[in-house]
């Protein structure tokens, strides 16, 4: 089962705060974990974002677009940062995250959601379509 474990963001977070001696403690012990998920098998990719203010979002109604400048309001529904794991059910997702150091300098969430699978789409699923999207998944992996 893979999982997308996002880093909600905070007040702090969305500042772009410059590194502290608080924040290199914390990144050090956010690698040490890193290195516990690759060694486990479990990490897939992982990474920080920047700030919502240095991100666009892409409005959609119908055939127009409109894009939107950041900064984006309420930094606890934003994303500061992510991790794909590939997990056997959502409990280990859950027990790898309780052992997470603290990924803020203060209170912060991370909030754990399962990919869709290709059979999770039964029947809308064609073979065709799933063939065409394996020969994407195999591009990807081949790059």
């Amino acid at each position: 089962m893979r999982v997308m474990v996002f880093v909600k963001a905070t007040e702090d977070s969305e500042k772009g705060l410059p590194p502290t001696a608080e924040m290199t403690e914390m990144f050090e012990a956010m690698g040490a974990f890193n290195e516990e998920l690759v060694k486990a098998g479990v990490m897939i990719d992982g990474d920080g974002l920047k700030p919502s203010s240095a991100g666009k979002r892409i409005a959609f109604d119908g055939a127009s677009r409109t894009v939107i400048d950041g900064p984006f309001a309420e930094a606890r529904e934003l994303v500061a940062g992510y991790w794909v794991w590939e997990v056997k059910d959502m409990d280990e997702a859950v027990a790898w995250a309780k052992r997470c150091p603290n990924p803020m300098p203060g209170p912060s969430e991370l909030e754990i959601r399962p990919f869709y699978e290709m059979e999770d789409f039964g029947d809308a699923l064609t073979p065709e379509l799933a063939e065409r999207e394996q020969k994407l998944r195999d591009q990807l992996a081949g790059q």
